[in-house]
């Protein structure tokens, strides 16, 4: 059985904190599934899967070193192609794309030391997530080619005939257990794919390329643009376009969220409101942890991204182009600065504090539980150690 590890370098996790901070980098959600999802489907069943990331990680995602390794980088989605160039390495070849190591096979300790038998590089150009924003701006291309291998040779569920469609039907695919009522669907400008147990509720307007992963909901009235993809158990009402929720995280009532990302356990009170441009119509500047300030992005167009368990009260405003870290506790009224560090809590009015880390797991536990997941003490050790962490981003 191939060894699979997932490796990241610690620029390229960097770079895409808050949302790292939980998680390695390869277990981002960009189109309908994760990247580590989708270089298994690449790769194949006889393959074993671990990661190689932050050490604060390394108990709840452990790497699995054998004395031959297949070191695939964490942040680089897979194609057919690439996935067979990786698959033909031989012991001590590296495959790379200019100066970036895609992967290499053989020992951890030539692995660590760069030390390569044979260079080999990439016949094609795979995208790669190196920035926050990249995540939605890739979202919708990747959705269509996940829409095709997880749809390949299978048959929808039958849509109801309640529902009104508008393109072509072939391009909607519903999972088991899914339910689509009442809804308007879309389909000219991308796919729509309805996971097992989800929901599309009556009179959502939904225009593809939509991705809803299990159990999430679309709920009454909602106005879904894409490239939009709800992670597992994702809740969206009012208006959502070009957002990516990794899951666990809701945005049930009305208020508008656009080119954003959004980690887990994240709830964004009713009415709560993002700008994703700017006023002046100018280039964004998005903070960015690596180099602890605010960088020009080349894009017009960004919203928040928001690390997990960061809450929203009612009626929020959020500015363009906003980072809050993990823990972030929105309440109150103005719009709060650009960028707000982890565990903070409070409004641009008031003021912000920190909160307790008690505090934080005390309310993390409770929000878990409503979905039969415990707060183990692994999280808590993570969340821990990202307290201690941030403390140097405040």
């Amino acid at each position: 059985m191939t060894n699979v590890i997932f490796f990241e370098s610690n620029e390229v996790r960097r770079n895409l904190l808050p949302l790292t901070y939980t998680r390695p980098v390869a277990l981002l959600r960009v189109g309908i599934d994760t990247i580590a999802d989708k270089w298994r489907a690449a790769l194949g069943d006889g393959c074993a899967y671990s990661y190689l990331t932050a050490t604060y990680l390394k108990t709840k995602f452990p790497a699995v070193v054998k004395r031959d390794n297949l070191m695939v980088a964490g942040h680089v989605i897979p194609t057919p192609e690439l996935a067979r160039q990786v698959l033909a390495l031989k012991r001590g070849e590296a495959l790379m794309l200019g100066e970036e190591l895609v992967a290499f096979r053989g020992s951890a300790h030539d692995f660590d030391a760069a030390r390569f038998a044979r260079v080999v590089f990439c016949e094609s150009r795979p995208l790669r997530v190196h920035w926050l924003y990249e995540i939605f701006e890739f979202n919708g291309q990747v959705m269509e080619s996940d829409f095709e291998r997880i749809t390949a040779g299978r048959q929808s569920q039958p849509l109801s005939d309640t529902n009104t469609v508008v393109g072509d039907p072939a391009r909607i695919f519903i999972e088991e257990g899914a339910v689509v009522e009442g809804a308007f669907l879309n389909t000219r400008q991308g796919s729509i794919y309805v996971g097992r147990d989800a929901e599309i509720m009556e009179a959502a307007a939904v225009r593809g390329p939509l991705a809803m992963c299990h159990d999430s909901k679309v709920r009454i009235g909602a106005k879904v643009y894409g490239a939009t993809t709800l992670g597992p158990h994702c809740k969206v009402g009012g208006e959502v376009e070009n957002v990516v929720m990794i899951g666990y995280s809701n945005k049930a009532h009305e208020g508008f969220l656009g080119d954003a990302v959004i980690g887990e356990w994240c709830n964004i009170g009713g009415g709560t409101t993002a700008s994703n441009l700017k006023n002046d119509y100018g280039e964004i500047k998005l903070w960015n942890y690596q180099a602890q300030r605010f960088l020009r992005t080349g894009r017009q167009f960004c919203g928040p991204i928001m690390g997990d368990h960061c809450k929203t009260g009612i009626n929020s405003m959020i500015n363009t182009a906003t980072v809050l870290g993990v823990g972030v506790n929105l309440h109150g009224g103005g719009l709060p600065r650009n960028f707000v560090a982890s565990f903070m809590e409070g409004n641009s009015t008031t003021g912000f504090r920190n909160q307790s880390l008690d505090a934080f797991l005390a309310t993390a536990q409770r929000v878990m539980a409503r979905r039969n997941i415990p707060l183990t003490d692994v999280d808590r050790d993570i969340y821990a150690a990202i307290y201690n962490i941030s403390d140097r981003y405040k």
